[in-house]
């Protein structure tokens, strides 16, 4: 019982922090998921990742898996599912509320000087975390410097050029395919 309650505390507190959208709370739930309550290990949390990524619907499938592999060290299987619907309703409940609400008071404070400095505010937090994303996974998932590589390459291509971002998939897939990396 004290594993699900520790993942509701832990996705209900991300939810509220998860301003820009899952990803951006991937260093904490890192943290907490592997470094302190080792649920998964830094492999698991990459694949759990890649998994949530590759899947159609919400990038925030993460949360249920790790949420699963939380509950399997407590329950196995039917221990796994109720952490990961735990761990999906702690996400989302949360956050929903808080939106709602405060959706209510934002539309009665348009001309405020406190909401455009909010809405200013916003965009650059949400930029800082989603970087700070992408160094944890990147720490998780690359473990020689052929992967750092591959990663620098793929941010540098995501960054200066309009590729398509499934060609750029596409190609590190084929790359790690052939054992390369």
């Amino acid at each position: 019982m004290t594993t699900y309650l520790e993942i509701a505390a832990l996705f209900g507190s991300l939810s509220l922090l998860s301003i820009g959208g899952g990803n951006t709370v991937l260093p904490d739930m890192h943290r907490q998921a592997v470094n302190r309550e080792h649920w998964l290990t830094d492999n698991q949390f990459a694949d759990v990742f890649s998994i949530s990524q590759a899947a159609p619907g919400p990038s925030i499938l993460i949360v249920a898996l790790v949420g699963y592999g939380a509950g399997l060290h407590v329950g196995g299987v039917p221990g796994a599912i109720v952490g990961g619907v735990i761990a999906t309703v702690a996400m989302i409940l949360p956050a929903a509320t808080l939106v709602f609400v405060l959706a209510q008071v934002w539309q009665k404070a348009q001309r405020s000087r406190l909401r455009f400095a909010v809405e200013k505010g916003f965009p650059p937090l949400t930029v800082g975390l989603i970087l700070a994303s992408s160094l944890v996974m990147s720490r998780a998932a690359d473990h020689d410097w052929r992967a750092y590589l591959l990663t620098a390459l793929c941010t540098l291509v995501f960054v200066f050029t309009k590729l398509n971002p499934l060609i750029v998939v596409a190609a590190a897939g084929v790359v790690g395919y052939f054992g390369i990396i």
